[in-house]
């Protein structure tokens, strides 16, 4: 039986790890070649050779999501390397305005996570800048020039990553909320403006989830413990658990699917508390 994206091109922004890294291996293991788009090129290349380990097609791309000209490159990159874009996944993002990898130093991650100058009260403006710059205007620029390579060859499917926080404040973390529900609002946006050009944009909003930029947190026992008890389901989301969203609405199985969101979320907003 064929994979479901066999013959397909998909980039994946954020590709070289967290829940990028999760799309770029799940969608090799159903047949798509991959362009994984990072500001890491070294992980980025790392992630595209597992890619390839798969037996599919891959390259990197090095790319700041928060530059229109980057972007663009991006987008001409993966046309000119396989011809064209069928899907496109904008998972690059930052939990906060110093963030930049796991390879930054953690114990200072996970101080500045528990700092309470994030609050909005004694928040700089460039630190809220920072935030909305790639975790917004990053995919609004992604979303952007992409749509311009899938229009010209006959439409394809976007997804944004979003968040909870995309509906449920979170304390201390404005910036990044405020981000997110403008990708919320982004997306359905998109979807009633690129329908005429065969495009689909939907939305995944991840709950709490294990990847590199939430390490520092969940490196803290009592705050995994927290929201362990949040979720309803009782556990940490893995990236494959966001991948899997992604791929469906990615697939032809979701053809009529376009302006959703999903939230992959074990229940955390379900649940009367969220």
């Amino acid at each position: 039986m064929a994979a479901r994206m066999d013959g397909k091109v998909v980039l994946v922004t954020g590709g070289a790890s967290g829940i990028g890294m999760g799309c770029c291996l799940r969608f090799a293991q159903e047949g798509a070649s991959v362009v994984v788009a990072d500001l890491n090129m070294e992980r980025a290349r790392s992630v595209s050779g597992q890619v390839a380990a798969l037996g599919v097609d891959s390259i990197p791309v090095e790319v700041d999501t928060s530059l229109p000209e980057e972007v663009e490159a991006m987008a001409s990159a993966a046309v000119d390397a396989f011809g064209t874009i069928d899907a496109c996944v904008a998972a690059a993002g930052i939990s906060h305005a110093d963030y930049v990898s796991r390879e930054a130093d953690e114990q200072k991650a996970a101080d500045r996570f528990d700092q309470h100058d994030m609050m909005l009260i004694d928040k700089s403006l460039a630190s809220w800048q920072r935030v909305i710059d790639v975790n917004l205007t990053g995919v609004m620029l992604t979303n952007q020039f992409v749509a311009k390579r899938m229009a010209e060859s006959g439409g394809g499917a976007i997804v944004n990553i979003a968040s909870v926080a995309a509906k449920t404040a979170l304390m201390g973390a404005s910036d990044y909320c405020v981000s997110k529900a403008g990708v919320w609002m982004l997306t359905k946006c998109g979807a009633i403006e690129l329908a005429r050009h065969g495009i689909r944009v939907n939305a995944v909003g991840p709950g709490y989830i294990k990847t590199s930029m939430s390490g520092a947190a969940t490196s803290n026992e009592k705050w995994v413990e927290a929201r362990v008890k949040e979720t309803p389901l009782r556990r940490l989301g893995e990236p494959s658990d966001i991948a899997n969203a992604c791929l469906y609405l990615c697939s032809d199985e979701a053809s009529f699917v376009t302006g959703e969101i999903i939230f992959p979320d074990g229940g955390l907003i379900a649940d009367s508390r969220a």
